[in-house]
This record gives structure tokens, C-alpha cells and sequence, in this order.
């Protein structure tokens, strides 16, 4: 049986909170992981598995494929001094243009649907690119900033839990 099941009641679908993805605002030895993308609508990830397909000289058709490449975009995302996650993102790409820091963000996506029900499944990856990608909005509206995260670096599996006040704790797997 698979170990990272869907952990939800048969033929009930999933809600779409239950996937979510973390900056870690703190540091890499006491990570403080929060949410990316509060107030924005529709975020998926988009896997990219370069696949590709050739016909040999006798005609059989044969196709590969690479690992992923992950990417989820959040746009837009408000400007709001409380949202720890789109704060970091601004100072680091709007102020201070900080392009190594932004290729280098640690991220982790929740999959609370998935895994045991008391610690679903969490994938960490440490190298991420985390970058704003417009600024502004129409007048008379809100400053809305488009955030865009290609998943990399090393890849860690584990569980995550909500503690107490709602903070996030990110397991990695024993080997």
C-alpha cells in the first residue's frame, strides 16, 4: 500500500486549501514557514517534465522524460505588512533587487490532503527561486505584487503538523 495516500473520505473531493505553500521567513537552522499567496485565488503547480518523443528508422515511437521542473505562480499578491511572506519577498526583490538571495529562498508545500491524517505529507525544497513579478494595480485598488516560485535545490520529504497559534513544523523523513 502506498505510503502518502489521499487521506480524505472516498469520493469526496479535496478542497483546494489543503495544499499550501510556505516561505521560510526565519532561518535556515529555526524555520518560521509562512504562507504564500493568502488572498489570491487560483495558484497551481505546473510541472514540467521535458518530455520527449521520437520515431525510430523502423518506426516505433519512444518517449522520455526528465525530472520536473515546478513552478507555481500567486498573482496577485496584496501588499499587507502583516503577510510575513509577502514582505520578505518585497524587500528582497522590489528594495533591495537582491537577485542571489531571491534564486535562493527555502520553501515547503503542505500536502494536508495527503499522508497520515494526523502528520500529512510536506516536500522542502531548500534553493528556490522566489521572485516578484509585476508591482502595482489599478487605481483607486490595492498594491498587488505577481509572485513567482520555481521549486529547486534539494528536495527533502517529510510530514508537517499545525501547532498551537496555527505555527508550522516541517519532519523530515528518517531514511
Amino acid at each position: 500500500m502506498p505510503t502518502n495516500v489521499i487521506n480524505t473520505t472516498e469520493g469526496q473531493t479535496i478542497a483546494r486549501e489543503l495544499m499550501i505553500a510556505y516561505l521560510n521567513t526565519g532561518t535556515s537552522s529555526t524555520p518560521v514557514w509562512s504562507a504564500i499567496g493568502k488572498r489570491v485565488e487560483d495558484s497551481s503547480m505546473d510541472y514540467d517534465w521535458s518530455e520527449e518523443t521520437k520515431q525510430d528508422i523502423l518506426g516505433n515511437v519512444h518517449s522520455t522524460m526528465k525530472k520536473p521542473i515546478i513552478t507555481q505562480d500567486f498573482d496577485p499578491c496584496y501588499l499587507d505588512s502583516g503577510d510575513a511572506a509577502v514582505t520578505k519577498i518585497w524587500d528582497l526583490g522590489v528594495k533591495q533587487q537582491d537577485a542571489q538571495a531571491l534564486a535562493n529562498q527555502d520553501v515547503m508545500v503542505a500536502h494536508f490532503y495527503a499522508g497520515a491524517t494526523a502528520t500529512p505529507w510536506a516536500e522542502r525544497y531548500t534553493s528556490s527561486m522566489v521572485r516578484p513579478t509585476s508591482l502595482g494595480g489599478e487605481g483607486g485598488g490595492n498594491m498587488e505584487m505577481g509572485v513567482s516560485i520555481t521549486y529547486g535545490g534539494e528536495r527533502t520529504l517529510g510530514t508537517v503538523s499545525k501547532g498551537t497559534g496555527g505555527v508550522i513544523t516541517f519532519t523530515p523523513a528518517s531514511e
